[in-house]
Order: structure tokens, then sequence, then C-alpha cells
């Protein structure tokens, strides 16, 4: 990834990205028309970056409201790969997210943010809340140093063939960067990475031995004291 350059103020911009990648409440859905102006008033990102999210707000507001909230939470909240929470993407589930969630909610905090009850510090929508406060060319660099993690998203939205990609790229963009195409792996289904074995056919759901295969038999010693029944 390069350094930015030429930082472009970009706070209207900011926000409203970060309205589109929230629950698309029956209220964003509202003020489609108003976050179109703001885009097109800032002049911030190209004009193919615009017609792109331009077909996401026509495709918001033409939905029906509750299968777009349900194809909201299918994209976002359904797999590892487009999940908007970014450390995710970079620690997984291991003990490094904790640590890393303060230090960032303590960057908010330095900066007079706070965040409501029930909010993640590296929820996207968030982030870049905060990113939209500061000076343009602070606001690049921040940008720029969780690009690889936009880029990521915006492959797996492509692949998706959802109209949130424009929203990465624009972020990609606004970074000063180019999307880069990946090779993703295959996820599971979320359902299937959180199944549990079937009753009576072994304790996980992997390696262990179906009903009508050999069943391994171990015997262990009883140490127990002497006259103490088996």
């Amino acid at each position: 990834m390069r350094a930015p350059t030429h930082p472009v103020p970009a706070s209207g911009t900011l926000r409203v990205l970060a309205a589109l990648l929230g629950y698309p409440t029956a209220r964003l859905r509202g003020h489609l028309a108003e976050m179109d102006q703001i885009l097109r008033s800032e002049n911030a990102l190209s004009a193919a970056r615009l017609a792109e999210l331009r077909t996401l707000m026509d495709t918001l507001g033409g939905a029906d409201p509750m299968q777009c909230e349900a194809d909201y939470v299918e994209l976002f909240d359904r797999g590892h790969s487009t999940s908007l929470h970014l450390f995710e993407h970079v620690h997984g589930d291991t003990r490094d997210r904790g640590p890393a969630m303060i230090d960032l909610a303590q960057t908010y905090e330095q900066a007079g943010l706070y965040l409501a009850p029930g909010e993640l510090p590296d929820y996207l929508p968030v982030v870049l809340e905060f990113v939209s406060t500061q000076p343009p060319s602070e606001a690049r660099a921040f940008l720029g140093e969780m690009a690889h993690i936009y880029n990521a998203l915006f492959n797996a939205l492509q692949q998706r063939a959802s109209p949130y990609a424009g929203v990465l790229g624009a972020l990609l963009e606004l970074a000063g960067e180019h999307a880069q195409p990946l090779k993703l792996a295959a996820e599971p289904a979320l359902d299937d990475s959180w199944s549990e074995p079937p009753v009576f056919d072994g304790c996980t759901a992997r390696g262990q031995t179906r009903p009508g295969q050999p069943q391994p038999i171990h015997i262990v010693r009883n140490n127990g004291p002497r006259g103490a029944r088996p």
C-alpha cells in the first residue's frame, strides 16, 4: 500500500458511508436523497464510485423493508469474510482482539468521542464516524492503515454481487488506494461452523465414528480403596 497524498476533505462523505453500512432502518432509508446530495456536493469521490453508491441507495430505497433488513443480516452477520467488525479480520477470536479493542476505544476517548452502550469500537460505521472528525490528512492516513481490510471486504462483497461493495470501493478511493483482486477461501456456512453433534453420535462434530462403525472401547483401571464397589 502506498502512502496517502493530497488529503481530501470528506467528512460528510465519510458520515454518509458510515450510515450506508449501518442497519437499513426506515429512518436511514428516509434520508437517502439527502445523503446522495451530500456525496455529490462534496465531490470527494469519482463519478464511477458515486454511480455505485447511487445504485446501492436505489436498491435500499426500492426494496421491501423486511427483505432489505433480512438481506443485511444475511450478508454482514452470517459470515466472517463480510463482517463489519474489523478486528475479526485481523485477530479473529484470539486474545489479541480484546487489547486492540481497548486501544481503539481509548483513541476515540482522547478525541472526545465515547461509544454508546452496546457499540464496539471496531465496528466499521463507528470507525468511520470517528475518522470523519479528524483533519483531512490524518483521516486519510487512518483510512490507509486499514486499506487491506477494506480491500478484503470489497472482494468478498463483489464475490456476492452485493451493491455494498461500492461503499468499500469508495473507502479505498478516499484512502488513496486501488482495489486489488484477492482469491478468497471458501467459507463454511455459519450454521455449519456452529453446529452441534447429533445425540449419541460422538462428542464433537468432527472426527467421531458413526453408528454402524467400530466403536473403540477404553478400559480404565479403578484405583479406588479396597472394598469399594466398581
